[in-house]
């Protein structure tokens, strides 16, 4: 395949245009900031425009959609929510026009989302189903998504909405490692929150099998089948480092620093991937236990 992403220089990215390309696919990335001599990396301002970029995208196979500023990169405020809005709802338009103008647009459009997009649901058990919560990155989710859907009419558009992708070169896991390792980890507030986590080879498999299967179409989640609540996931990393985890982290703490965020951090939601599993999607790790060990080992 010939596939274009956008924010393949992230967390995510990286990995997943690595292991494509190890697969035989051709792989070109749009980004802000292409590194010279770089033939397969492509400048692009995603300012909600086709810009000359957009001629990247013409009669390949798949566009992955892959960008946005890290939702718990700073604490939130109103310049931080518009610009984690902006770095998704623009950058999405912008892949949207371009494949609507295509002569030849891509087959498919493989654009990302977030478990947020239910918002605080307790231990209620989530699904594809499940309708949108009322909080900013509930509202955030599904305008992004909302982008996303008006490449339908040319395309058939995939949406992955992805829980917390466990690895310890990035994202959540690599932030709490240092803790536990030094006997400081400890559960977040409650802990009484649920946690839907997904390894990193699942979370790439999953992508490559919606690239793949002409019946994927519409949301899903990308997550684990077997959501664990904080307390528990912290039981697990703690055993996977051999380390005690008796020091919570208290909610007001979490409110001090991180700002609006912190409510997520503390809600949470019990998701699990019920279309992809109907559909046939088989995971590799499906408990949180085995999927530490081989990460952390």
């Amino acid at each position: 395949m010939q596939v274009v992403i956008a924010g393949g220089s992230g967390f995510l990215g990286r990995p997943l245009t690595a292991r494509l390309q190890r697969d035989g696919h051709v792989v070109r990335v749009l980004t802000r900031r292409p590194r010279p001599g770089v033939a397969d990396e492509i400048a692009w301002t995603p300012d909600g425009t086709a810009g000359p970029w957009a001629r990247a995208l013409e009669g390949v196979d798949a566009v992955i959609n892959l960008s946005g500023e890290g939702i718990a990169d700073k604490r939130w405020d109103d310049a931080r929510k518009a610009a984690l809005r902006q770095s998704r709802v623009a950058t999405t338009r912008s892949l949207v026009a371009a494949i609507r103008q295509a002569a030849q647009p891509p087959r498919v459009l493989v654009s990302g989302s977030a478990v947020g997009y239910y918002g605080p649901r307790g231990d209620e058990l989530v699904t594809e189903a499940t309708p949108p919560g009322a909080d900013f990155l509930s509202d955030l989710c599904v305008e992004w998504e909302r982008e996303a859907e008006q490449a339908s009419s040319t395309t058939r558009v995939v949406i992955v909405r992805t829980g917390l992708v466990m690895h310890p070169d990035g994202g959540a896991l690599a932030k709490m490692l240092l803790p536990f390792r030094i006997g400081l980890g400890g559960p977040l507030g409650s802990g009484t929150q649920y946690m839907p986590w997904i390894h990193l080879d699942d979370w790439m498999d999953l992508i490559v099998w919606m690239l793949t299967t002409p019946g994927a179409r519409g949301a899903f989640n990308g997550c684990a089948p077997n959501p664990v609540t904080n307390a528990e996931f912290t039981r697990a990393l703690a055993a996977a480092v051999s380390r005690p985890a008796v020091v919570p982290v208290p909610g007001f703490g979490l409110r001090l620093l991180l700002g609006e965020f912190a409510a997520s951090l503390l809600s949470g939601q019990r998701a699990i991937p019920s279309r992809a599993q109907e559909m046939g999607f088989g995971f590799r790790f499906s408990e949180i236990s085995a999927a530490l060990r081989d990460l952390i080992a």
